[in-house]
């Protein structure tokens, strides 16, 4: 397995970059928004990589943050979503806005983006909830039963952390974080972002 590459930015296509590690140029498949952040032509560059096995292909994918690998994993986890597919919905939408998505049930942000039906988009909410029904964190570990967060707050941060563990998160790593979340006037996708920021350290 390949976590990352790292190395000189040698070409960029509209799906595609070559990044040359001492001489061997590495073909990764990205999408275009991340192609087109990654950096100029002789750039050092760093991608995180997931290496796709199949019968008739061998694929690298690349990403520019751990987030975007774990939700493509996660999405090409789910049947009938492929490697292609993946990367349209991660050039479409962050992963905060896609694990609120997918834990609220709110399979009208996930048709907006091109390649999701209405049967694809409930179907991915369907299996990814299902990957963290046995792994919930209780409110009382959340909050630490910390009588001075109120219920609204206690509400967004369950969705925050339920929201996390979409992501690929385990129990145990959010739990680390959790107290350094602030609650007070923030939205949901704004606590996810906090831990995401938290959790990439």
């Amino acid at each position: 397995m390949i976590a990352y590459i790292k190395g000189n930015l040698e070409e960029k296509a509209n799906t595609y970059v070559v990044i040359d590690v001492m001489g061997v140029g590495y073909k990764i498949f990205m999408s275009e928004p991340a192609i087109n952040t990654l950096g100029e032509i002789g750039d050092t560059v760093k991608v995180y990589t997931h290496h796709h096995v199949r019968e008739d292909d061998i694929s690298l994918y690349g990403f520019l943050s751990n987030e975007e690998l774990r939700m493509f994993e996660l999405l090409i986890s789910v049947s009938g979503v492929g490697a292609k597919s993946a990367l349209t919905i991660l050039a479409n939408i962050e992963p905060s806005s896609f694990a609120l998505a997918v834990i609220t049930n709110d399979t009208s942000k996930l048709v907006k983006v091109p390649s999701i039906g209405a049967k694809s988009a409930a179907r991915i909410v369907l299996e990814l909830k299902d990957k963290i029904k046995n792994d919930q964190i209780t409110r009382k570990e959340k909050v630490g039963a910390d009588a001075s967060v109120y219920p609204q707050e206690m509400d967004n941060l369950e969705e925050a952390m339920s929201a996390l563990q979409v992501l690929g998160y385990h129990k145990k790593e959010i739990e680390k974080v959790i107290g350094k979340l602030s609650v007070d006037n923030i939205t949901v996708e704004e606590l996810i972002k906090q831990g995401l920021k938290q959790l990439s350290k």
